[in-house]
């Protein structure tokens, strides 16, 4: 028998204890509220019947592309894994329930026991995806499944709206790097979540600190409009600034006139200056000019970064100008236009009783425009003999083996994450930036191209291997 609520006691509030934990031996809150009122109200149902323990199969998917996009990057499983591991109802949480009477008392005593003891299988985080992907099967008990769907939907529709935006950034700008600069655009948390998604699908850097710390990506920035403005010239704040961080740093120089900027920086810094920043005007005329103004003072090595509301669209107009890298904020931070990637959790499946070990039977949605399909899945990216992918290939089948073809290979896109409740899926940051690099190379070429289109391959379904 579970353990039943108690509620909580004097020693919970006492001096060296916050939120009823001991300061410093819990390293991260619980998330079991980062969720909607009704998934706790439709656990309380379904545990008044035996359908609350019955087997059932959730799947993530999204049932289209944001409009015009040609492809879809998965990104938030890790954060995901970590935020499952902390899915616990503490006492202090409990004692919220209990007072505002969101569920009874035997929904209380089932969630201070809970904890995820099912199996998750996923796309590897960085993998493309298409409509109808099922990037996310969630295999448990009803009333453990259910209560995890907002949780599952909030990460990995921001993170994967933010790393497709990402990597049509990065693809535009090829070889040139791009810095994440959006912190201050979006939600504290929400920005140490899109630098993550931003360096998973191909940033450099990111200008958030936070994100260093958590993750380990690379940070970088450059110079304050303001800086410029504190001195009393702008010869005075290079000055400054150089003496303070070596020739090698990058300075603003359109706080006035840009070639007055740009003569003062060299003269200051000399030929060694790293890199002059632009951050408004027509940046390929800008870039154009400073780029031969700066040849000509000797500065043959300074680099150009250019700022400035950029998207892909702009990145891709700068492809012919003589800029050496981006740094890219609002736009990016937002999905481009995309602020979700629209993902959805759908119940696809259900045992056929009460009983231990009792088959599933697929179940799916009839409703107008948002239909799903029923079954546990298995997927597969087809391949031709170039190794580029042809179809999302999808199985409504028990075996996950894949389908035959007498000319293409598939590669199996689902591995385990969670297995009996515990986590076998997490892995370094960097493991999933290369797989989105090589996932990016198997795509055709119409993938790349910023025009409305398409997705890039098609979605087939199949109930059988063949």
């Amino acid at each position: 028998m579970p353990p039943r609520w108690r509620g909580p006691t004097r020693q919970d509030f006492l001096p060296g204890r916050v939120n009823g934990s001991r300061i410093g031996l819990v390293t991260a809150p619980s998330t079991a509220l980062l969720t909607d009122h009704y998934e706790l109200t439709m656990v309380e149902a379904a545990l008044r019947t035996s359908a609350g323990a019955r087997r059932a199969v959730f799947e993530v998917f999204a049932r289209r592309l944001p409009d015009g996009r040609r492809y879809g990057v998965l990104a938030g499983t890790g954060r995901l894994l970590d935020a499952i591991e902390r899915f616990r109802f503490d006492e202090t949480t409990l004692q919220l329930l209990d007072q505002a009477a969101i569920v009874d008392r035997p929904s209380l005593d089932w969630l201070a026991d809970y904890r995820f003891r099912g199996d998750v299988w996923g796309y590897g985080e960085g993998e493309c995806y298409f409509p109808g992907s099922p990037v996310l099967i969630v295999e448990s008990s009803f009333a453990e499944a259910v209560v995890l769907e907002t949780l599952v939907l909030s990460i990995l529709n921001h993170d994967s709206a933010i790393a497709a935006a990402a990597s049509r950034m990065t693809t535009a700008a090829g070889a040139r790097p791009c810095v994440e600069m959006g912190s201050r655009r979006t939600h504290e948390e929400a920005a140490v979540a899109a630098a993550r998604a931003a360096y998973l699908a191909g940033f450099a850097t990111t200008s958030n600190l936070e994100a260093r710390r958590r993750y380990g990506i690379p940070t970088a920035g450059t110079s304050a409009h303001a800086f410029t403005l504190l001195h009393d010239t702008e010869r005075a704040a290079f000055a400054a600034q150089v003496d303070a961080l070596g020739a090698g740093t990058t300075l603003l120089v359109d706080t006035y006139d840009v070639t007055e900027g740009v003569r003062t920086a060299v003269e200051v810094a000399g030929p060694e200056l790293g890199a002059v920043r632009l951050d408004s005007g027509d940046l390929v005329e800008l870039a154009k000019q400073v780029r031969e103004q700066l040849d000509v003072l000797g500065a043959t090595k300074t680099r150009i970064v250019v700022t400035s509301d950029l998207d892909e669209y702009q990145i891709a107009a700068l492809a012919a100008a003589p800029v050496d890298g981006y740094g890219v904020g609002t736009a990016l931070v937002t999905g481009s236009g995309a602020a979700t990637a629209g993902m959805v959790y759908k119940l696809v499946a259900r045992a056929v009783d009460d009983e231990p070990g009792a088959p599933l039977r697929p179940v799916a949605k009839r409703s107008l425009a948002k239909t799903s399909i029923g079954g546990r899945k298995w997927a597969f990216r087809e391949l031709d003999y170039t190794g580029t992918a042809v179809a999302e290939t999808i199985a409504t089948t028990d075996s996950p083996e894949p389908p035959g073809s007498a000319r293409n290979t598939h590669r199996a896109l689902l591995v385990p994450l969670i297995r009996e409740g515990e986590i076998v899926g997490r892995e370094q940051l960097d493991v999933a930036r290369d797989r989105h690099y090589a996932a990016l190379q198997e795509l055709p070429a119409t993938a790349h191209q910023l025009s409305r289109g398409e997705p890039a391959i098609p979605t087939r379904y199949v109930e059988e291997p063949r």
